[in-house]
């Protein structure tokens, strides 16, 4: 018999990984954007401004954005790959991850730092071009894109459209023909590297919806099929191998068995191959067991890897090779700020846990729910010299699974009231955002030293009821 869903949240009041803290207020560096700070009065401070201040005036749940965190780590990522492959000989590029979190202003912030845009719908386009992004500089993805999507990219001039399936390769086809244009395409391999993550979000793997398997043939024989067709251009070769990934051999063995089609294709067709994208994955700490590699050091490991990779196939270097950072951007340089309404003790059976239930939930991070994710927190508004209690962060849905923060010390005197940060929320969470509950998504609140405003304003209850008809369906004739 099956245990019930709810079993391994009942079980220890914290697991190994979690170190008591010696100061329950001291934040750990590595999980918040680089201006946050706490105050003398204890509360936190973004970029100077407290949150209180934030809390009063623009109200809770909100993502607040510390955006020369995500510019500078913009600029870095930007910097360090270019400079590690011009070293290697030859380019890099890369194109900020939409779906990790897109709207007009970060789409524009990309663009004026180097970065092109990854997108993956029409939505994503759309922001794209009101953002000002020129075509040239962007990238489509998606693994069922319609007919419309392919006919906008191709509108738009888009740089590079990375195929999924024959059935899109056909239909591209039509439509370029259609058009009188040659649409530009790299193919996406699932290249059979396991990346040590969560099941749904390992991509390179065959046994997935996504790409053309290397094993299998099925990638040659994509890229035969578009390098034979007149309205479509073979580009280069693409593989993703997951997301929250630390261990860059991954990635080593990814670009590895690349090439190695790379070669075949160009030895074999006289393709040129010339454009390699990578992906990106890379991972962020949201709790103090995450170690990611400092960008530096990723950089020129990527670059060894791709070098390696032609000398042993004495195969030339590609002319550009692309990666794709989302999360290791924006995650980091946001947090979730929260208002505490409940809170209550909870006998486990093996200690006592604290239930601290706060004003959002699944609906603005399902992250928890859907992936196991693992987050941290911080009563924000003030510091305690209260002892730490094992605390469990919940949301206000009627879901036992509604929790937020799984596991973390907090002062044993949180109570209603009080302010709750959560860090590493930039990436995936306002975007896997829903309504349940008929709950209003958080807006995402942009904080300078100079300036604060909304670049995603929250949503009301008023825009709930817009979308619902409300006249009776049989009085409509």
């Amino acid at each position: 018999m099956a245990g019930h869903v709810a079993g391994p949240l009942h079980s220890a009041p914290s697991p190994v990984w979690l170190p008591y803290p010696e100061d329950v207020n001291a934040l750990l560096p590595q999980l918040w954007s680089r201006n946050i700070t706490r105050g003398t009065d204890g509360a936190l401070r973004v970029a100077g401004h407290s949150v209180n201040d934030l809390a009063r005036d623009y109200g809770t749940p909100t993502f607040v954005l510390d955006v020369d965190d995500f510019r500078s780590r913009a600029r870095e990522f930007r910097t360090a790959f270019e400079k590690a492959f011009a070293a290697a000989g030859t380019q890099a590029r890369s194109y900020y991850a939409g779906k990790a979190f897109l709207c007009t202003q970060v789409a524009r912030w990309a663009l004026q730092d180097g970065l092109g845009l990854d997108v993956c719908s029409l939505g994503e386009l759309l922001v794209a071009q009101r953002a000002g992004v020129p075509g040239e500089r962007m990238t489509m993805h998606g693994n069922n894109k319609s007919p419309q999507e392919l006919s906008a990219a191709l509108d738009h001039g888009v740089n590079q459209i990375v195929v999924d399936s024959l059935d899109e390769i056909g239909r591209l086809s039509a439509l370029a023909a259609q058009k009188g244009v040659t649409a530009p395409v790299v193919i996406r391999v699932t290249v059979g590297v396991e990346a040590h993550t969560h099941d749904f979000i390992a991509t390179a793997h065959e046994d997935q919806k996504f790409g053309f398997s290397l094993a299998s043939g099925a990638a040659r024989e994509a890229a035969e099929r578009v390098h034979r067709d007149p309205h479509l251009n073979l580009l280069g070769l693409h593989s993703h191998i997951g997301s929250q990934i630390f261990d860059a051999s991954a990635f080593e063995v990814a670009a590895a068995r690349l090439m190695g089609l790379r070669a075949e294709l160009r030895r074999d067709l006289g393709a040129g191959c010339e454009e390699l994208i990578l992906g990106g994955g890379f991972g962020i700490s949201y709790t103090s067991q995450d170690t990611p590699q400092p960008v530096d050091e990723l950089a020129a490991g990527m670059a060894r890897a791709v070098v390696r990779a032609c000398e042993d196939l004495g195969d030339p270097l590609p002319r550009t090779v692309s990666f794709e950072p989302g999360r290791s951007l924006i995650g980091p340089a946001m947090f979730t700020l929260y208002t505490v309404g409940t809170v209550k003790p909870v006998e486990t059976g093996h200690g006592e846990r604290l239930y601290v239930a706060v004003d959002g939930g699944m609906s603005d991070n399902p992250r928890t729910a859907l992936y196991d994710a693992d987050y941290s927190c911080t009563v924000a508004g003030r510091a305690s010299g209260a002892e730490p209690r094992v605390t469990r962060v919940v949301g206000m849905h009627c879901e036992s699974g509604d929790i937020i923060v799984r596991d973390e010390y907090a002062p044993a005197d949180i109570a209603a009231g009080d302010l709750l940060a959560v860090p590493g929320t930039g990436a995936y969470c306002r975007p896997l955002a829903s309504n349940y509950n008929h709950v209003p998504r958080p807006g995402v609140l942009a904080v300078t030293a100079d300036a604060i405003g909304w670049i995603v304003r929250p949503e009301t209850h008023e825009d709930l009821l817009s979308t619902d008809v409300a006249e009776s369906w049989n009085e409509r004739g």
